[in-house]
């Protein structure tokens, strides 16, 4: 038990269990500190951003904390206060060098692979909600996982709000037309538990990526998940 909330997987005894009841058909993960860890080649990109532009570059572990809120926000946040009027072009630097570096670094976490493909194999819809933009979205879930895994993919799109806006999750669900009670969301930030609440749904935090537990707890998340396999135990077979 971690607090108040229970970790799937374990029991005191340190046993296997499952919530019984917990049955969902849609399972909405979000990308970047939940399926892979990418922060190396987001700090790389956002770094050449800042060294061509002659300013501060930032440690790899700041990016834990810079990262979560968009792309966006990632560069308002990397460049100093006082020279945001830099933001347009540390954007544009900072895309183009990520267009073509987003899988030098970045690998899917261990477990990963074997959880999606067992709930795949149980007939469960497998969707994707990241504050990513759609197109990098799109791009680095068709290169580490194929086209033929998860049933929808969302990243930021124009015009739309970011997580914890539960407009992303709520389009899935919409067009899998699955309802709340049969939804759970699963990320590894306050962000995306936040987002899950926002949208009525079950939410599952994930030990395993950028922040920490005690974050996930603050935000309310349902259950906390240890490592990716937790997960399938909540189908209480």
């Amino acid at each position: 038990m971690h607090g108040d909330r229970q970790v799937y997987g374990k029991s005191e005894g340190g046993k296997a269990f499952c919530i019984a009841g917990f049955m969902k058909k849609l399972f909405i993960f979000d990308l970047d500190g939940t399926l892979v860890n990418s922060l190396a080649d987001i700090a790389e990109a956002t770094n050449y951003a800042m060294r061509i532009l002659g300013f501060p570059e930032h440690e790899l572990s700041e990016f834990n904390y810079l990262v979560g809120d968009g792309v966006a926000k990632l560069i308002e946040r990397a460049l100093p206060v006082e020279n945001q009027d830099k933001f347009d072009e540390a954007l544009s630097l900072y895309n183009n060098y990520y267009n073509k570096n987003y899988t030098v670094k970045t690998y899917i976490y261990d477990g990963i692979e074997k959880m999606l493909n067992t709930l795949k194999e149980k007939g469960f819809e497998l969707a994707v909600a990241s504050n990513k933009t759609h197109e990098f979205t799109e791009n680095v879930i068709s290169y580490y996982f194929g086209d033929e895994l998860f049933s929808e993919v969302f990243g930021k799109s124009e015009g739309n709000p970011v997580k914890p806006s539960p407009a992303i999750v709520d389009n899935i669900m919409d067009k899998l037309n699955i309802s709340k009670e049969n939804t759970v969301m699963i990320g590894d930030t306050c962000i995306d538990i936040k987002t899950g609440k926002n949208a009525g749904i079950k939410t599952i935090g994930c030990l395993w990526g950028f922040r920490t537990l005690e974050e996930l707890v603050n935000a309310g998340a349902d259950y906390i998940a240890d490592k990716p396999l937790d997960i399938v135990k909540y189908l209480c077979e």
